[in-house]
């Protein structure tokens, strides 16, 4: 297993794919803090020993690949992620513009799938979501 990472006593290979999007899905107010989220989202998997292996920011919602440890749950590095950039967010955004509840940036769900396989299949998914999202609103321009 060339892509494999180690603990002391375990080799280890887990993916998984997130998705997830800020409250109300606010275009306006996600779409100028983009790009400091980035660094913010590669912080915060360093200090849960994660690393994002593929990510993409969309204006409305986060696509990200993300390897955990087996030692922390999906749950607890998703809690920990939305929890400590909504507080960054809050901190360096809300008396700029202030368009969302506290400190409760993120919707409260998301959606995770295991990477096994298909982890290629994946990988190119969230390189192009833009473009297909782009795609598929000018095909609804015309539908109407």
């Amino acid at each position: 297993m060339p892509n494999a990472n180690h603990l002391n006593h375990c080799t280890w290979e887990c993916k998984y794919h997130l998705v997830f999007t800020p409250k109300y899905r606010k275009k306006s107010l996600f779409g100028l803090i983009r790009k400091d989220l980035k660094n913010v989202f590669h912080r915060l998997a360093i200090q849960k020993e994660c690393k994002i292996e593929e990510g993409y920011l969309m204006s409305d919602h986060v696509h990200i690949l993300l390897s955990i440890p087996p030692k922390h749950s999906v749950s607890s590095v998703v809690e920990f992620l939305k929890g400590k950039s909504s507080i960054w967010v809050a901190q360096n955004i809300s008396n700029k513009q202030r368009n969302f509840v506290g400190q409760k940036f993120w919707a409260r769900g998301y959606f995770v799938s295991t990477v096994g396989i298909n982890e290629q299949t994946i990988r190119s998914y969230i390189q192009n979501q833009e473009v297909e999202d782009q795609r598929v609103e000018q095909l609804n321009l015309f539908n109407r």
